[in-house]
């Protein structure tokens, strides 16, 4: 996995270059999010299907 600033610097690149503050920052937020999506499957920190649908029924 490459570090943070390296992989935030190259989505930043792949922008057209009138691109608004408010999208970079919505991109490197969801770039955030799938990186620590990542290194929770990774640990196994994840639930199965019935796991989360026990869950949802307790909402």
């Amino acid at each position: 996995m490459q570090a943070a600033k390296q992989e935030a610097l190259n989505t930043i690149s792949q922008l057209p270059e009138d691109t608004d503050i408010d999208e970079i920052m919505y991109r490197l937020y969801v770039l955030d999010k799938i990186r620590k999506g990542q290194e929770a499957v990774e640990q196994g920190n994840t639930l199965t299907s019935e796991e989360l649908k026990r869950e949802i029924d307790s909402w």
